[in-house]
């Protein structure tokens, strides 16, 4: 693959991102809401849980999603993929040349 991406993958990442935030927020709220409404600890061991969780989610979104551009799409896919906001199913929608290079990246990490 050349390093620049194809035109149809930067134009599906673009349209991919915001729901894969959103799924990704999906899942993150409803464990957030497990965590304050935890009835096994105490109503303040659940706030600063909670706070915890929401300053670790925040630091993950940011580095998923801030400053994406053509150049770095392939390094911001990595990083979806790590924190798990973007799957293998998700995958699918790019071109082989750019699936078999993120899976030759997966494969030596």
């Amino acid at each position: 693959m050349t390093s620049k991406p194809l035109e149809s993958d930067w134009k599906s990442f673009r349209k991919m991102a915001p729901k894969l935030r959103d799924r990704y927020l999906d899942q993150c709220n409803s464990e957030l809401s497990c965590i304050i409404n935890d009835d096994s600890s105490t109503s303040t061991e659940n706030f600063w849980t909670l706070e915890e969780r929401v300053r670790k989610e925040a630091r993950i979104l940011r580095e998923c999603l801030d400053g994406h551009s053509r150049s770095r799409m392939l390094e911001f896919i990595l990083i979806m993929y790590r924190h798990k906001m973007l799957t293998d199913s998700d995958l699918r929608e790019f071109s082989e040349e750019l699936k078999a290079r993120v899976n030759g990246i997966l494969s030596i990490q």
